[in-house]
Order: structure tokens, then C-alpha cells, then sequence
């Protein structure tokens, strides 16, 4: 059992309950049944650390089951894919499971189902179903189809199962109770036609069971203990329960059904639908845009597994859902790229730093720490030479006692280097200014242990020799929507709030050790934010994408409107 020192969550509560109550700790088994229709998301990786980690907590199996009943939105892609990212986020299945590995044994139980008189094979249309169906203030009305004898029911659906009929002209229903306060009991569907392709099962099969049909009995068949689904799932319990009360053996393990709270990302959408249609339109490039909500999305952007697993349990699981800020996210993945990334130099937006008094053809080599975060300090070399780089806005021809960066007639410290002072600038035709001139002082080395160099000045500045500077292409990436929430409204378009300024792509001006980065490698740009290496990127050409600032810039802006 779980430590009594440890604050337990409503699910765990549960779980303790039933152990206390006599269930066997060895029959615990839960499952993460993602269907593969689509990219999982942020949310999906809530529920991946909830089932994953009860697993871990209670030394129990979990299953990794893929809910594919719906050959016509899924795909070995998806598979693939959510295999990937359950994997990347830490976690390791016991067993992997498909809903169409039950195929048969769901059919079979349809049969006994018919000839229990507990299902009946009905033809009218789904319109006039949806409307003989009521409703919530009015109860629905019996099919006319719904006392076909045990014989007709039994003949069409085999007929139907061989693909002797059209999509659409049948389907198969339980027999519950038309009357139902429920809608959801109002003798639901168990199996529709499709003559679709499937991605395991190929064409053997001209019909499949419904979600609500095949999930209960999947549970059951994997001897899974605690069924854990968000919160939209709680009317479907009572449905959940009624298929198994048909097929139950009380001397195997019954599952039992509970719900939590979905928790939704502020300025993002976790609608698979909606996240669908983003890909098709061509608002973003693909599921693993850096810009998704996806969880490929956010581990090309550079979030990390282990920030995501801080994420979903500083949240934790609640019984209503909410609006998360996003902002969560984003210092749960500053707060492990702190630790880990290494810092190095990197010019955004450049301008030119020309150090009048070093002499020409001269490069040093200078000590740079790696990450003043690590218990035994690492360090690399950077070159050092009399023309650099330096961000535009380290510099103002005037400025005020509140600027602490590069001025005429001021000194700052060059990271890792030299004191510098501002002695002129160029400018072009139109008074821009194209190059800055200063000198330094050439005892003031950091780390040198002189008097100059332990002289006190009031900015440090960071830079990039333009000799050995490596040019690389990096993705600005911001939030996808402006609004916290996009689809909150349904009058709205949710498209109608996507940021224009989501991407802005420039070229940038990085210290050599950059050079032989390689795809998902991490790192902090010195006071710029963490960026990744993209997976575009390539010998000849290095692509970076930004992470996360180096704090949060929204809170700000949003803050002033």
C-alpha cells in the first residue's frame, strides 16, 4: 500500500478503500486506451502519468490499449506515434493491447446478447433514431423494429457482419429502457456498418462495436481493476455497468469505472478534432508543430519528459475541471532546463562590436562555465577576437541611469572576457547605427584574479566572435491563440483567435561549440531564453527552436490589458 505519510488524491482514496475492503493488492491492473485517431496532447499526458504512475506507486501492471473501433479516422501513423510518446514521457507498458484483438469475443457476446433478447438489430435511419430517441425532458419511444424476433435479429446481424447490407441500413441495439432519465440508456448502439479498411484487421470485419460497447468488456477481459476516465465519461457509467451486469463472472475481476477532472491548457486546444483541422488547414505544419499542444509537439519544441511529469503532478487530479494557465507549464519546463541545459552565447539580433585597441589577427580562447547549476563545475572554450557580435538592444548611443548595458563613455563586462567602455559608433546614410567602437582593458580578463579584473561594473553582456561565429536559423516560436481560451465560446470560431505572430524565423549568430549539436539537444541561450535543435536541422544548416523564455513575458502584457 502507499505510504500513509504521502497526501493521497480522490483516485488513490478509492483505491485505498477497496484494499482496505478485501480486494487483493495483486489483482490491481490499470491501462492508458488512447484511440489512435489522432496525436495524444497535454491532457492525454495528465492521464498517461495518472495510470503509469498508480502503476509504479502500487508495483501494478498497466496496459497500453488502443481503442480502435473507428477504422475510418485511425491510423498506424497514430499507433506509432502514441507508442513514441508514451515511451518518450518515461513510462513502459506491460502489455499492449488492441479493442480488435476482442473482436470476436465482442461479437460472440452480441449473439448471446440477441438471444437473451437483450439486443435487437434496428433499420431505421439515424435521423429517425436521434428523434425516436427524445429528449432529457422527454422520454423516447420504442423502435419499431425493437421486437424483431430472436430469429430475424440473429439472421441480419450475421448478415450484416458478412457485409451483405450498405452503411447506414442497420445497426445493432442494446434493449435497456426507452424511458430512461439516462439518454445514454436509451437502448444505445452497439455496432454500426463500415466497409472500411482496418489498420490491424484489414477487411475481415464489415462491422465494429461501439466505444461504449467495446471498452467496458475490454476492461473486463484485461482484468483491469480501476477504469479511469475524465469526467464526460460519468453518464456513461451507468451504460459502462449495464454491459458488464450481462456478461459478469463473479469469479473473475470486475471493473469499476471512475471519473477525474479534464484539465485544460490556457491559449492552446486539446481537442483531437480541433487539433486535426489546425494540421489539414495548414495553420501549423503538422501534429508535431512546436506551436501543438501535442505531446510530440512540445518535446520537438524542447520541453522535457521530466518537466511535463512535474507539470501533470503539480496539478493533480481533481473532480472539476479548470482552466490551467499555461504559464505552469512553461516554469515547470524553465525550472528542469535550469539544471540541465548548458549555457552558451548566441546573438539574436546583431550588430557590430569593434574592440579598437586588440590587436588585429589576435584570438584567445577563453574558459566559459557550462552550467553553474551542476555539483562539479564543467567549462568549454570560446574565441575570443577584436570584431564580435552583440545583441542591438545591448547598446543606446544615450541612456538613462536605469540602462546597465553598453553606452558611450560606460563600461560593462563581455561574458567570460574583458571590461569594455563605448567610445563611438557608425552609422549609415540614413543614421543608423552599423558599427560600435570601444576599447578594453586589456588586464581585466575574467578569472585572472587582477585588481581590473575584479573591478565592480554594473552590466555583463554576452557576444559571439563574428570570425567564428556559426549561423544558424531559429524559430521564435509564441503562443498559438491570443485568447487563454480559444474554445470557451461556442459562438466562436476558435480559429478566429490564432496569433498571427506565433513564428517568426531569423537567423542568429552562435558561438562554434554549437556546431555539432544534434536534434532534441537543449541549451540556454544567456539571456535569451532555452532553445532545441530542431529536427530539420543538419550539418550544413542548424535549426533551433525556442522553448521558453527565460521568464514569463505573457503575465506582463497580459497584466497591462
Amino acid at each position: 500500500m502507499m505510504s500513509e505519510e504521502k497526501s493521497l488524491n480522490f483516485i488513490e482514496q478509492i483505491i485505498e478503500e477497496d484494499l482496505k475492503n478485501g480486494f487483493a493488492k495483486d489483482k490491481l491492473r490499470f491501462r492508458f486506451p488512447p484511440e489512435p485517431n489522432g496525436y495524444l496532447h497535454v491532457g492525454h499526458a495528465s492521464s498517461i502519468c495518472l495510470n503509469f504512475g498508480l502503476g509504479i506507486d502500487y508495483q501494478s501492471p498497466v496496459n497500453l490499449r488502443f481503442d480502435d473501433t473507428n477504422p475510418a479516422k485511425e491510423e498506424q501513423e497514430y499507433v506509432d506515434a502514441i507508442k513514441r510518446d508514451v515511451q518518450w514521457l518515461g513510462f513502459q507498458w506491460a502489455e499492449e493491447r488492441y479493442a480488435s484483438d476482442y473482436f470476436q469475443e465482442l461479437y460472440d457476446w452480441a449473439v448471446e446478447f440477441i438471444k437473451k433478447d437483450k439486443a435487437y438489430v434496428d433499420s431505421q435511419s439515424s435521423e429517425e433514431m436521434a428523434k425516436q430517441k427524445g429528449t432529457p425532458t422527454q422520454e423516447g419511444t420504442n423502435s419499431p423494429f425493437r421486437n424483431r424476433s430472436v430469429e430475424e435479429n440473429l439472421d441480419l446481424f450475421e448478415r450484416m457482419k458478412n457485409g451483405e447490407f450498405p452503411e447506414g441500413t442497420h445497426v445493432l441495439r442494446a434493449k435497456i429502457d426507452m424511458a430512461s432519465t439516462n439518454m445514454l440508456m436509451r437502448d444505445p448502439l452497439m455496432y454500426r456498418i463500415l466497409h472500411k479498411h482496418h489498420h490491424r484487421t484489414g477487411d475481415n470485419w464489415c462491422i465494429y462495436p461501439m466505444y461504449d460497447w467495446a471498452h467496458g468488456e475490454s476492461d473486463y477481459i484485461e482484468g483491469i481493476s480501476h477504469s479511469l476516465c475524465t469526467l464526460e465519461f460519468l453518464p456513461h457509467r451507468e451504460l459502462y455497468d449495464w454491459f458488464l451486469d450481462q456478461i459478469y463472472d463473479a469469479n473473475k475481476v470486475r471493473p469499476k469505472q471512475r471519473e477525474f477532472a479534464r484539465r485544460n491548457l490556457s491559449h492552446t486546444v486539446v481537442s483531437k478534432r480541433k487539433l486535426l483541422q489546425l494540421v489539414q488547414e495548414g495553420h501549423v505544419t503538422a501534429w508535431d508543430d512546436p506551436r501543438m499542444s501535442t505531446i510530440s509537439g512540445m518535446r520537438r519544441r524542447g520541453y522535457t519528459p521530466t518537466s511535463i511529469r512535474n507539470f501533470a503532478k503539480t496539478i493533480g487530479i481533481a473532480k472539476r475541471t479548470n482552466l490551467i494557465d499555461v504559464s505552469l507549464l512553461e516554469f515547470c519546463v524553465r525550472e528542469d532546463l535550469n539544471k540541465t541545459a548548458p549555457r552558451v552565447m548566441a546573438v539574436l539580433n546583431p550588430i557590430k562590436l569593434v574592440i579598437t585597441n586588440y590587436p588585429d589577427g589576435q584570438e584567445e580562447w577563453l574558459d566559459a562555465e557550462n552550467n553553474p547549476e551542476e555539483e562539479v563545475l564543467t567549462y568549454r572554450k570560446v574565441p575570443f577576437s577584436k570584431e564580435l557580435y552583440i545583441e542591438r538592444e545591448d547598446f543606446q548611443e544615450e541612456a538613462n541611469k536605469k540602462f546597465f548595458r553598453l553606452t558611450l563613455g560606460t563600461e560593462v563586462r563581455l561574458k567570460n572576457a574583458y571590461i569594455i567602455k563605448g567610445e563611438n559608433v557608425i552609422k549609415d546614410k540614413d543614421g543608423n547605427i552599423t558599427e560600435i567602437h570601444a576599447s578594453y582593458d586589456v588586464d581585466s580578463k575574467s578569472g585572472s584574479g587582477t585588481e581590473a579584473s575584479q573591478r565592480k561594473v554594473k552590466g555583463t553582456i554576452h557576444w559571439v566572435s563574428t570570425q567564428h561565429a556559426v549561423e544558424a536559423e531559429v524559430r521564435i516560436y509564441d503562443r498559438l491563440f491570443t485568447h487563454e481560451n480559444p474554445d470557451g465560446d461556442k459562438e466562436v470560431d476558435f480559429k478566429n483567435y490564432i496569433n498571427p505572430n506565433s513564428l517568426e524565423v531569423i537567423t542568429g549568430y552562435l558561438e562554434p561549440s554549437l556546431q555539432t549539436a544534434q536534434p532534441e539537444d537543449k541549451f540556454q541561450f544567456q539571456r535569451l531564453g532555452y532553445f532545441c535543435v530542431d529536427k530539420d536541422s543538419s550539418a550544413e544548416k542548424l535549426v533551433f527552436n525556442k522553448t521558453v523564455g527565460l521568464r514569463d513575458t505573457w503575465a506582463k502584457v497580459e497584466a497591462k490589458e
